[in-house]
């Protein structure tokens, strides 16, 4: 019987400290990543909640679903990273850190636009270098060309690149794009997704149709 990769392992490359999984790696409760997806770096992978997750001060999330793959220098902005513009200066003197009496109107800092949390689908391919901005919503299945930066939500197979990241196309047609929604392979058991390797990285939508779990007679 085929046997499913272990999802709870950090690093699942032998030899290779540069893959890591992150669901059993991240520690922040903001942060939530499904079983399988991985990030590559060979600097420090397992450092991603701070080299990667950046201005991350809450309360919102950020949400990564099952079987993405994200490239080297992936990065996710947060809503913290905003600054007032209503003002002929963009400063933020009341930041905490910046010490003296400018703390004394941390009240310019609050209230300021949250667009929320941000949100990956499932089967999501993140290539070398791209920037996820505050908010957005990358749809199931979707690819993210290196160097991207997305500013505005993706949809389900959606294929977008450049800065600020354009939809080049569609991976599927509309009704096979709702097919696979409706198949969501994702969240097959991992002993069936075993059985199927084949026909997920290389198989029709058909064939993935067929492959799917048959519900047992009542």
């Amino acid at each position: 019987m085929p046997v499913p990769a272990d999802p709870t392992v950090v690093h699942p490359m032998p030899g290779q400290p540069r893959v890591v999984q992150l669901r059993p790696l991240v520690k922040s409760p903001l942060i939530e990543v499904g079983e399988y997806s991985y990030y590559d770096d060979p600097d420090d992978a397992t450092a991603f909640e701070t080299r990667n997750v950046l201005y991350h001060y809450g309360p919102e999330k950020l949400v990564i679903g099952r079987f993405c793959a994200l490239g080297t220098g992936v990065r996710f902005i947060m809503n913290g990273a905003n600054h007032r513009m209503d003002g002929p200066s963009t400063f933020p003197f009341p930041f905490p850190t910046l010490g003296g009496s400018w703390s004394d109107h941390f009240d310019l800092l609050t209230g300021l636009p949250n667009r929320g949390d941000t949100v990956v689908g499932h089967d999501v391919w993140f290539g070398h270098g791209a920037t996820v901005m505050p908010g957005v919503r990358i749809g199931n299945g979707a690819i993210i060309g290196a160097g991207s930066v997305v500013t505005k939500d993706v949809p389900d197979y959606g294929i977008v690149g450049g800065n600020p990241a354009r939809l080049i196309r569609t991976r599927y047609d509309d009704r096979d794009i709702a097919r696979l929604l409706a198949l969501a392979w994702w969240n097959w058991p991992p002993e069936h997704i075993s059985e199927h390797i084949r026909t997920l990285m290389s198989g029709s939508v058909d064939e993935l149709q067929d492959a799917a779990p048959r519900l047992p007679h009542p």
